[in-house]
């Protein structure tokens, strides 16, 4: 029995690991076994070191921001706030879970009348109930604070190793005496611990803050994870080496964007989210998929020799012109080309928020992104208008993480979110009489 199911294994991992469809003609895994230089070539093994480090990366991440962040959000204003239950009511907690969390007037009304209750009692233990579910603030901030401090160094690291390297500035070296390229130690740091990072990512999706693009981010985190480890394993770092650095050029500036955004510094948090803007959209939209070709005259005059800089255009075209397609070629770019459309809804969603930020002064108090709470406190205003008759709305629709324009008049919010990306002012609380 044993033997039968070590027999199964062995056929299942050898498919797995077909050297016909993960490797170009003519080469085998037993080529990629010689020592070459450095750290030799990558090897399938060599992801195995990713969980425990996946696993070192959370604990770290604990740490911060128990002893780091936490305290530098207590000195920026963020309360470290108790979440207060509401009174229990059997009746309206069956609605809030199984029918609205937002009742309109007539179902408003109607408990009114079964309860006894003032309409407005009503409303308010809704509101209550639908903030008993938010995030505090607190959590928020040292959320972001760590993934701005994560992308920060390992974008540093990274641009600082790739800097010296030729493949970054021609990005046809990628593909010269490929698969034959020793992995340097710079390379190997850089890679597994990305991937570990992601790793982390995608476990701790589940319990940290919720958000309407989780879905987006969860295809996202399993695309980059995919690409990662295969892309490893066939030895195709350099050019996933650029992506990485690409991808990690945009994100502190979101995160930093979002520690004002809760924070409440509107002016920063408006500034950064259009420095953002600019940067996401030129990196992910410019740089990833086209060619930009010389002269590139700033950095030329900078002493380096520039003759293309894309990733897509050299997945796609210089690939093909180098070494021919062969089967994995056609997944990791199938893989490449659906990030690129998630970049493409990202950025139309940016545009948007960054267009109302500039022409409002401010990002709007009604784009949202977070599903971590489906409502804010009621102004006093809105609370007149719903005494007076006017009806409340049952929402807004939300499409990838991103809502605009919300039509609930009883919610305020701040900002809106994009890729790995979510995004979301601190409420402006108000009391509830």
């Amino acid at each position: 029995m044993a033997t039968a199911a070590a027999e199964t294994l062995g056929l299942l991992w050898g498919w797995l690991w077909s050297e016909s469809f993960w490797l170009p003609q003519n080469v085998s895994w037993a080529d990629l076994e010689g020592p070459g230089d450095g750290y030799g070539y990558p090897r399938a093994q060599h992801v195995l070191s990713v969980f425990p480090l996946a696993v070192c990366i959370f604990s770290v991440r604990m740490l911060f921001e128990r002893f780091i962040a936490k305290p530098c959000a207590l000195r920026v204003g963020i309360k470290d706030s108790a979440v207060n239950k509401v009174e229990p009511n059997d009746t309206l907690e069956k609605v809030f879970v199984s029918v609205t969390k937002y009742p309109d007037e007539k179902r408003l009304k109607g408990l009114s009348k079964q309860l006894d209750w003032s309409v407005r009692k009503i409303q308010c233990w809704f509101r209550h109930r639908r903030n008993q579910d938010k995030p505090p603030t607190l959590t928020k901030f040292c959320e972001s604070m760590w993934r701005f401090t994560y992308y920060l160094c390992i974008f540093c690291y990274g641009i600082r190793f790739l800097w010296s390297m030729p493949w970054f500035w021609d990005t046809r070296q990628c593909w010269y005496n490929y698969p034959y390229q020793p992995l340097s130690r710079e390379l190997y740091y850089y890679y597994i611990t990305q991937l570990a990072f992601y790793w982390s990512l995608m476990f701790s999706q589940f319990i940290d803050v919720k958000r309407k693009d989780f879905l987006m981010m969860f295809i996202h985190h399993m695309i980059g994870i995919m690409l990662t480890t295969f892309s490893y394993v066939n030895n195709m770092v350099r050019v996933g080496a650029l992506i990485f650095c690409l991808h990690d050029f945009a994100d502190p500036l979101l995160e930093a964007a979002k520690m004002a955004n809760y924070a409440r510094r509107e002016r920063l948090c408006t500034t950064l989210f259009v420095i953002f803007g600019a940067a996401f959209i030129v990196s992910r939209l410019a740089i990833f998929p086209l060619c930009i070709t010389e002269p590139l005259w700033i950095l030329q005059d900078l002493g380096c020799h520039v003759q293309r800089l894309q990733i897509l255009n050299t997945t796609l075209f210089e690939s093909w012109e180098i070494i021919g397609p062969y089967p994995s070629w056609w997944l990791f770019n199938a893989l490449l080309l659906i990030l690129q459309v998630l970049h493409a809804i990202w950025s139309y969603l940016i545009v948007q928020t960054a267009s109302k930020a500039l022409s409002r002064g401010k990002v709007s108090k009604d784009d949202r992104s977070d599903v971590e709470s489906s409502s804010e406190e009621e102004d006093e205003t809105t609370h007149k208008n719903n005494l007076s008759g006017s009806s409340s709305s049952n929402g807004a629709n939300c499409m990838n993480g991103c809502m605009g324009g919300s039509l609930l008049a009883e919610e305020q919010g701040t900002c809106k979110a994009t890729g790995n990306l979510h995004f979301r002012a601190s409420p402006h609380l108000h009391s509830c009489d």
